[in-house]
Parts: C-alpha cells; structure tokens; sequence
C-alpha cells in the first residue's frame, strides 16, 4: 500500500507555505493530488516524481 500524504506534511517536504500547495493545486503544476473524503492527499511516490521532474528541467 503507498504512503499517502496530507498538505501540511508535503509543505514541510517542499519548504513552503500550504497556500503554495493549494495554488498548485489550482494551476496543476505541482505534485499530482486527490481528495480522499474532505482531505486532499498526496501519494509520496508522486511527490517524490515530481521532485524529481523539477530537477531534471532545472539540468
């Protein structure tokens, strides 16, 4: 089963605020997420793949 992640703990990842997170969210630019009843989530491979894209284009 993969580890699923809440804003706050994926902000803390990032460094950044949770309104970045949410902005993102918005714009579809950041780490793929989804709602899991009221809570939006993110699963930690996702997170960790979009980390990885983000330095690949920063190469």
């Amino acid at each position: 089963m993969c580890r699923l992640l809440t804003m706050p703990e994926v902000a803390e990842q990032l460094r950044r605020p949770v309104a970045t997170l949410r902005h993102w969210r918005w714009t579809g630019s950041g780490p793929a997420s989804f709602r899991l009843g009221r809570r939006v989530v993110y699963r930690e491979e996702d997170v960790s793949a979009w980390i990885e894209d983000q330095r690949k284009a920063s190469v």
